[in-house]
């Protein structure tokens, strides 16, 4: 259902002609009662906003409207589209909670307050206490009622829609929020309907030339493909037809975001999409889901590894289908999905789809309450932690993580996030079966405790009788934990042990990653500033507790890294972006196309402070900013700096850097280390070992190529874990 926005405004408390067409249309889905209570919400609404405008120029009544017709859309019931007509009144316009209550009834009066309470939602980036407690709400009003939050998303799709009104910047802030928080918040529910016009229109805001492109790459080829699309549907449809199956077959849209993310997820151009070319067939019967794979399989040849069975396996969201891959018609890919009705019908509507149309409004399934249980576990989390930064990484992480289903010896079977090592596993048992592990098997066999688990296998803990978690279990860049609620009991442990202790583990983490970052000259007042504590035994403690991870200096420590001084009168201006050539892909400060190179002297990697030197005869040379070279430059060659930084890298990309490492000498060191660079995808370009054969300590220089400062810490950190590795670092 599509509302037609009239631009007149009518005067206040009367039903507006087009309004009453709106009305009119609903007559199939509501009955007459619930009808004379939506008309007297937008009685109530235009009272209310009559005399206001939206950025736009039309009447505030529009949006509120638009805003219960994408609930329509859902199914929701009457009262939720009440409740979506009167959601800002209480909050823009004199009319109370008070009245609304009087007028519509305790049910919607709730709906909207609770609309009103969820605080805006600012800028993921910028975290604090604030937003946690805005997320907190948020939490709340869906535990009590989800309905609120569907109303919510709602409105941020019209706001979406609309959003090219307003200025730039406020385009670009509103559209990161929905990419980052509210179409996975729609996904995590279910509602696909919803997900995918939330992320293709953060998409055309965000990136809108990348969007664009895109968009006229899909249209130049439109109707080819639509026409292949209907013969295949053809074809298809008499074969299952000739089996006896009762189906509906039909083209499957593509979103231009969902094609986009997928391009940069393979490093693979548009033709090379296996779901470019994609039906949809929908069945009565799970039976008939298995005997319609049959008969396309059977029809042309399945693409290894290109099959996923969500009815097995659903779904962190609960969302059901057969997804297959096939070598089509012309030798073309195409993929196909199958489902029944009743699993496409929650595919689109998600918890939308638990209330049916009748007064009162529906009742919750078990299924329902499955699909919102991981919100009470986030409000337990809440209570748990005091920091703030770190719920909001929680409550992001969960929206946008995928899932795996894992069993214990018992045959229990346990719901974790896709990436779980056996650790998450023992902390979903117990925090003191986390605590306490040591080891684990998976189907059988010991495996690392850094060892991803896949759906369906079964996961044994090995554990001791005393003892605690280890500190390396929250270095990230080891990979020993996925999920928040492993993260937040192993930090909840250290935070619990003895104070002095912290600060002493704290100064031997601090001073090793100092090293490593060739930062040792660093002043500690500045870098306990930088990461907002009060003194400098703050700052160890909570690095010996894990609060401070090594990301977060290393982070620190980019940033206060001394700039190149600027020269005298030189002013700010645009970057102009060129075309990679030997640097990397880099944007030059405010000059034309020129030949840049990375300097040997200090090996900069993407993620570095860079700065670049214009040399004679070899264009820019780009140094990190705490080059030697870069520090020392004589006054009178200041000039010549040039402000650049790092832009997108091609894919594949890599820099040579230099890491040293100290160790005791032991047969196979060597070998292990290489083994920890092969599985890192990193190249070695050179290598270097003196042994001091008295004191039998191996001293080696290494030349590997690194994508970025993130992965060089990663290897860093894992070489440092070898046995009788004394200390790895970045050569300054």
């Amino acid at each position: 259902m599509v509302y037609v926005e009239n631009r007149l405004e009518p005067p206040a408390g009367i039903v507006t002609p087009d309004t009453e067409g709106w009305l009119k249309a609903l007559a199939s889905e509501y009955s007459p009662q619930a009808l004379a209570v939506l008309r007297r919400a937008c009685e109530v609404a235009q009272r209310g906003h009559g005399g206001q405008l939206r950025a736009s120029g039309e009447p505030y009544l529009h949006h509120v409207l638009a805003v219960a017709d994408i609930l329509v859309d859902l199914r929701l019931d009457y009262e939720t589209i009440a409740a979506a007509i009167l959601h800002d009144v209480v909050e823009d316009t004199d009319v109370s909670l008070e009245e609304i209550e009087e007028t519509f009834g305790s049910a919607i009066a709730r709906l909207v307050d609770g609309v009103t309470k969820i605080e805006f939602i600012h800028t993921v980036s910028g975290g604090g206490t604030r937003q946690a407690e805005s997320l907190r709400k948020l939490l709340l009003a869906m535990a009590e009622d989800v309905r609120v939050v569907l109303i919510k998303l709602a409105d941020r799709l019209h706001n979406m829609r609309t959003l090219k009104h307003l200025p730039l910047e406020k385009q670009r802030r509103i559209a990161r929020e929905t990419q980052e928080i509210y179409a996975p918040l729609a996904n995590r529910l279910g509602i696909w309907q919803l997900k995918w016009e939330l992320e293709d229109l953060a998409f055309r805001h965000l990136e809108p030339e990348k969007y664009r492109r895109l968009a006229r790459s899909l249209d130049e080829r439109r109707v080819e493909r639509e026409q292949y699309i209907e013969g295949v549907i053809r074809q298809l449809s008499r074969a299952l037809t000739d089996a006896g199956i009762e189906a509906q077959v039909t083209g499957r849209p593509k979103h231009i975001y969902s094609i986009w993310r997928k391009m940069q997820r393979k490093g693979v151009g548009l033709e090379q999409l296996y779901d470019l070319r994609a039906v949809r067939i929908l069945v009565k019967e799970v039976a008939d889901c298995y005997h319609a794979l049959g008969i396309v399989h059977t029809l042309w040849r399945h693409i290894p590894r290109e099959f996923d069975d969500y009815i097995a396996t659903p779904k962190e969201n609960h969302y059901q289908s057969i997804h297959t891959a096939v070598i089509g018609p012309q030798g073309k890919t195409l993929e196909v999905q199958i489902r029944t009705h009743e699993m496409h019908r929650h595919a689109e509507l998600g918890v939308a789809a638990h209330w049916v149309y009748k007064e009162g409004g529906g009742a919750r399934d078990t299924a329902f309450e499955q699909k919102i249980a991981w919100l009470r576990q986030l409000l337990e989390w809440k209570e748990e932690s005091r920091d703030a930064g770190d719920f909001i990484d929680r409550f992001k992480s969960e929206l946008f993580q995928d899932r795996v289903y894992v069993l214990t010896p018992q045959g229990d079977i346990l719901d974790l996030p896709q990436g779980a090592t056996p650790l998450d596993f023992a902390y979903a048992i117990h925090t003191e079966v986390g605590h306490r592990c040591r080891g684990a098997k998976v189907d059988g066999r010991i495996v690392p405790l850094t060892h991803e688990l896949q759906s369906g296998q079964q996961v044994e803990i090995l554990t001791t009788r005393h003892g605690g978690p280890s500190r390396d279990w929250l270095n990230p860049q080891l990979g020993y934990v996925k999920s928040s609620r492993a993260r937040s009991k192993i930090l909840t442990w250290f935070k619990q042990q003895d104070q002095e202790k912290h600060i002493s583990e704290g100064k031997l983490v601090l001073d090793r990653e100092l090293r490593r970052l060739g930062a040792t000259d660093l002043a500690m007042e500045r870098l306990v500033g930088e990461l907002k504590f009060q003194e400098p035994n703050e700052l160890l403690a909570a690095i010996g507790r894990g609060e401070v991870t090594t990301a977060q200096i290393a982070g620190a420590v980019h940033r206060l890294q001394p700039p190149a001084e600027r020269p005298p009168g030189e002013k700010e201006r645009s970057f102009a972006r060129r075309p990679s050539r030997q640097g990397g892909d880099i944007r030059i400060h405010g000059v034309g196309d020129l030949l840049t190179h990375i300097a040997r002297c200090c090996k900069p990697v993407l993620g570095d402070s860079v700065i670049g030197y214009i040399t004679q005869g070899r264009g820019v040379s780009i140094h990190r900013r705490d080059c030697p070279n870069i520090l020392n430059l004589d006054g009178e060659k200041r000039h010549r700096l040039i402000e650049v930084e790092w832009g997108q890298p091609e894919p594949g990309e890599s820099y040579p850097v230099d890491v040293n490492l100290r160790a005791v000498d032991r047969p196979g060191l060597l070998r292990d280390i290489t083994t920890i660079l092969a599985a890192e995808d990193v190249n070695v370009l050179a290598v270097n070992t003196i042994t001091d054969r008295k004191q039998a300590i191996a001293t080696m220089r290494l030349t590997i190529a690194i994508r970025d400062t993130a992965q060089l810490s990663k290897v860093l950190n894992r070489i440092a874990q070898l046995p009788n590795v004394l200390e790895a670092w970045r050569q300054r």
